[in-house]
C-alpha cells in the first residue's frame, strides 16, 4: 500500500532540500525520523514535518503501523520563483530570485486485512434476506368475492 504526503510552495530552495533528502531516501520511517531530528538544517525540519504527515495518514487512513513503513520515493520539485529587487550603486537594480519547492514523499507498507463487523442494522437485513417467508396465495375468486361480499360466486 502506498501513502502519499505532499508539501507545496515550501519556502526553501530545492537544491538545499535535495541535500537533506539524499540522506534519508530509501530508509525506514523510524530511521529517517531520527536522522532528520539530528540534522541542524531548516530543510531537515521541513522534510520531517512532511514525513510525519505521511505517517499519520498511513496510521489513521490505511491502518498501517509506522514500524512497517519505508520511504519508497522522495521527490523534490521546482516550485515558482518570487522576484525581488536589490538596489545597488549608481541607481541600478539587481534581481533576486526567491525559490520555492514542492516536496512529495511516497511511503510503502504492508496492508493488513481487517474484517469489519457489520452494524446491527446491516446484520438484521442480511438475516432477513436469508430467511424465506411463506407467501399467501390469493386466487382471483377470493379477491372478487371479498370485495363484493359474495359466496362461491353467487349473490345472496
Amino acid at each position: 500500500m502506498e501513502v502519499v504526503s505532499q508539501a507545496k510552495f515550501v519556502r526553501q530552495t530545492p537544491r538545499k532540500l535535495r541535500l537533506v533528502a539524499d540522506e534519508v531516501r530509501g530508509l525506514g520511517v523510524t530511521e529517517a525520523e531520527i536522522i532528520l531530528k539530528s540534522l541542524n538544517k531548516k530543510a531537515a525540519r521541513l522534510l520531517l514535518k512532511t514525513l510525519r504527515q505521511g505517517m499519520a495518514n498511513a496510521e489513521n487512513n490505511f491502518n498501517l503501523k509506522k514500524e512497517d513503513l519505508k520511504i519508497k520515493r522522495l521527490e523534490i520539485g521546482e516550485g515558482p520563483r518570487m522576484r525581488r529587487y536589490r538596489f545597488v550603486a549608481k541607481g541600478r537594480v539587481h534581481q533576486v530570485l526567491k525559490r520555492m519547492a514542492h516536496v512529495k514523499i511516497i511511503l510503502e507498507g504492508e496492508e493488513k486485512k481487517i474484517e469489519k463487523k457489520p452494524s446491527p442494522k446491516q446484520a438484521a437485513t442480511e438475516v432477513a434476506k436469508k430467511i424465506r417467508r411463506p407467501r399467501l396465495r390469493r386466487t382471483a375468486s377470493t379477491k372478487v368475492s371479498a370485495i363484493k361480499g359474495e359466496k362461491n360466486g353467487t349473490k345472496s
